[in-house]
């Protein structure tokens, strides 16, 4: 059958893949609880009949704000397929948005899951005066939770009602409403179709190799990036297996022994960090040749190796990467997807270079959300480049630098904000992303800054912050980094160094690490950051290099309110969090 709606995709699930065991999966009470397709329709179904007895009509909006569960999955099926909105929201973000989104869509139910985020909805209740219930994942003695839906489900089971609104939900249709202000703003609500949310899956789905059939997530379903891809585990067959938590991440991928999953460069970058730096407990000769494979890597290349370059990969592998993967559970790994950020060149080539195959992806929220993707193609893979237009979207530079695009990928519009849309979306079709790039010789497009965060020195002289910060995050000693400079003389940074490399280091330099605020005043650790910068600097021109730069000890977080939940950094937080410090710094 044709999918062109959500909630075909599990028709289509029984229909091709009637044998697969395990369709959902996630851990309860330290147990693995797998879902088979069966169930998992029977339960989206009986959730639904709970929805249209509780008076849910098309279009209605419904709210769920829970990290990754199969529940969600259900529901998200449950609510699409009767013709209402999913309106999925991050567990992490603060009352004051949450009160913003609550009302702004108007949600008459919302189904939340933990302690903390059901009293942040309880305190704002009485000021969203379109939320009618809130129901809770598991019992908390206060509200009706998941299982009173499902028995609601079950005593009221509206199947004819249930088959006649499938019939009438138009691909055309809003199916969720997604909310985003990235790293700039108030919250936005992207209304993405049908239409819009099953396009474009199709535009990568043979990208995983016909074996792989087990896929591990963690990053927030909530992100449009995730959720694509759930959708494309679907559409394939997969089993879907979710993290507990991402400090569960490489205990979970040891059990389940996953062949393919979604990351965002940090989490990437920590693997390497943690692979890299664990070669300092080898000795003698084991710690050379660890080194030596390890080295090797940062000359990797997907196109024109050299023979000798092979072999050496080749002998590597049996002695290095073999154990490695198997080390940390990716031995029986097809793909890993990126997106959300630029991946680290080293980070990229040593994923590339021990066997497992890293596809880069780049586009927004807005347009549902991947405009470009790298293929396995000859020349369809490049480091540094996020691949090339999905088929369907077109995608053009502007004289200005700026990546536009149109298609089946844009979406329906910001939500009671016709205004915005206009801002973004103009009158031939093309959404304006904001941010700049370049096309290479093979169609692989590189994403080389934000347009917004251009700014301009003293002397005349425009500076890409992002270019430079890019560059300063291939170091071990840098977690975060934020460049300023816009009318000054010069550029400067405020730097969040890695304090668990900064640990490492300081134990292999007999330095006592105590605590983060204690050591980023520490000589020895400010001489090492002086020489890390100056040798950065080395690789940008005159008005690039970092002139100043002050180290941060507070922890950066999605929850304190400075990374996104896709764990970039809110550049205007950072600099109204740190006025005091940047006009320190140009003084």
């Amino acid at each position: 059958m044709e999918v062109k709606r959500v909630f075909d995709l599990l028709s289509h699930y029984k229909e091709k893949f009637p044998d697969q065991k395990v369709a959902l999966a996630a851990k309860q009470n330290g147990r693995w609880r797998e879902y088979g397709i069966d169930e998992y329709v029977e339960l989206s179904n009986i959730l639904s009949g709970a929805f249209i007895e509780l008076g849910v009509k098309p279009q209605d909006k419904i709210a769920v704000i829970s990290g990754n569960r199969p529940e969600w999955n259900m529901l998200d099926m449950a609510i699409t397929q009767i013709g209402a909105v999913m309106v999925p929201i991050y567990p992490t973000i603060s009352e004051a948005d949450y009160k913003i989104i609550l009302n702004n869509c108007e949600a008459e139910i919302c189904i939340v899951e933990g302690l903390a985020v059901m009293n942040k909805i309880e305190s704002i209740w009485q000021e969203t005066p379109s939320l009618k219930k809130i129901y809770t994942f598991v019992n908390r003695d206060k509200y009706p939770y998941l299982e009173n839906l499902i028995e609601l489900g079950r005593e009221h089971p509206h199947t004819e009602e249930i088959e006649r609104r499938k019939a009438e939900v138009k691909e055309t249709d809003c199916a969720t409403i997604i909310y985003t202000s990235g790293t700039t703003g108030m919250p936005k609500g992207v209304m993405l179709s049908h239409k819009n949310l099953m396009s474009q899956f199709k535009g990568f789905c043979h990208t995983p190799k016909p074996w792989s059939n087990k896929a591990f997530s963690f990053l927030p379903m909530c992100h449009a990036y995730e959720r694509a891809l759930i959708y494309m585990y679907h559409y394939l067959g997969m089993s879907i297996y979710y993290a507990e938590n991402l400090a569960t991440i490489a205990d979970n991928m040891l059990e389940i022994r996953p062949t393919m999953m979604c990351a965002v460069p940090r989490i990437l970058e920590k693997f390497y960090d943690k692979i890299y730096n664990s070669g300092r407990n080898l000795k003698g000769m084991n710690r050379m040749i660890f080194y030596w494979a390890m080295d090797l890597t940062k000359y990797y290349r997907i196109e024109g190796r050299s023979k000798l370059y092979d072999l050496e990969l080749r002998i590597a592998n049996k002695l290095v990467f073999k154990k490695i993967r198997e080390k940390i559970g990716m031995d029986k790994f097809d793909i890993i997807v990126s997106g959300a950020a630029a991946i680290p060149k080293q980070v990229s080539g040593f994923f590339s270079a021990i066997g497992i195959t890293l596809i880069e992806g780049y586009g927004l929220t807005e347009t549902s959300p991947v405009i470009t993707v790298s293929t396995r193609n000859k020349y369809g893979r490049e480091v540094g480049y996020v691949g090339e237009p999905l088929p369907g979207v077109e995608v053009k530079i502007t004289d200005e630098g700026e990546i536009i695009c149109r298609g089946h990928n844009v979406m329906m519009g910001y939500y009671k904000h016709p205004e915005l849309t206009e801002q973004v979306i103009d009158k031939d079709g093309w959404l304006h992303t904001g941010d700049l790039g370049r096309f290479n010789e093979h169609g692989l497009l590189q994403i080389t800054g934000r347009m917004k965060n251009l700014f301009k020195t003293s002397l005349g002289k425009y500076i890409n912050p992002d270019l430079i910060e890019s560059k300063f995050l291939n170091s071990g000693f840098i977690e975060n980094i934020v460049v300023f400079g816009e009318n000054q003389k010069f550029a400067a940074a405020i730097i969040h160094p890695d304090f668990n490399f900064l640990k490492q280091w300081c134990k292999k330099h007999n330095i006592k690490f105590t605590t983060p605020e204690e050591m980023i005043h520490n000589e020895d650790v400010i001489k090492r950051f002086n020489k890390e910068v100056k040798y950065l600097n080395e690789s940008l021109g005159e008005v690039e290099k970092i002139k100043r730069f002050e180290l941060i000890a507070d922890e950066w977080t999605v929850q304190n309110g400075v990374l996104t939940p896709t764990l970039k950094v809110k550049r205007r937080v950072v600099m109204m969090r740190y006025e005091n410090v940047i006009v320190k710094l140009f003084s």
